[in-house]
């Protein structure tokens, strides 16, 4: 009998535990799903395009050349701009660093509604190839020519040689300088000569190679020539000694 009530009192008890347990289990699974839900509530909110929609833009940097409206023109091109939690910040900083005139660009998110762009323009180091322009590092870039603010050396070559003629003109120029003489333009033609075009008008024909000694016989020869200078076409420098100069005609 003793043993038979406490068989009943254990079976109570620990059908009372399973009830405590199923509880509980239900109660947390409550939570968890109130939880998800809210969570999935609050993410569908802030990925809703009509909820936070990027409309702001701050542009900054130390710029001439690219405008606000440049950017938003750029940023146009895109399909749509999203928002502030779905848009791709590589997306914009791709499309504002093919802005012409940009150089580089940094692009950062401002809750709630706002994209902030940094620029860096390119410096202008000269004319490429009569068309397009040259910056400081002698990268090409199409930047309006028209819109430049002064006046720049006009520089030739082939493709990929910006960086090896902007750094003889930079090698050179100084020494022409010194005579006061600016060189205008200097060329690299597709067979690899040199020549250079003087602000006076006069054209230097260097050949392929001794750059160093042909341009020194120059400025010899040019400080022998005196008032001569004036009636100076050109001087062909593309021999082991001397010069060949070509004169003005007098009716010229």
């Amino acid at each position: 009998m003793i043993n038979h009530v406490l068989t009943e009192s254990r079976r109570l008890s620990t059908s009372s535990q399973v009830k405590q347990h199923t509880a509980s289990g239900c109660f947390f699974l409550m939570v968890l799903l109130l939880i998800g839900a809210l969570l999935y509530s609050t993410i569908s909110w802030m990925w809703d395009e009509h909820r936070l929609p990027l409309s702001q833009l701050v542009l900054q940097g130390d710029l001439h050349y690219v405008s606000t409206l440049d950017v938003q023109r750029a940023f146009a091109e895109l399909d749509h701009i999203g928002t502030f939690m779905s848009q791709d910040i590589d997306v914009l900083q791709s499309r504002a660093q093919a802005i012409p005139w940009v150089a580089h660009a940094s692009i950062r998110k401002q809750w709630p509604d706002t994209i902030k762009v940094f620029l860096t323009e390119h410096q202008v180091a000269a004319i490429w190839n009569g068309s397009a322009l040259l910056n400081d590092k002698g990268k090409v870039f199409n930047g309006d020519i028209a819109a430049v603010k002064q006046e720049y050396v006009k520089l030739y070559g082939p493709d990929d040689s910006g960086p090896q003629v902007l750094a003889v003109w930079r090698q050179y120029n100084p020494q022409f300088q010194a005579l006061g003489l600016n060189i205008s333009s200097l060329l690299l033609n597709e067979r690899r000569a040199w020549q250079i075009i003087l602000d006076n008008g006069i054209r230097l024909e260097l050949g392929k190679e001794s750059l160093d000694e042909r341009i020194t016989r120059f400025f010899l020869l040019y400080k022998r020539l005196g008032k001569d200078t004036e009636r100076v076409s050109y001087i062909d420098l593309r021999y082991d000694t001397g010069a060949a100069v070509g004169w003005f005609s007098e009716q010229e």
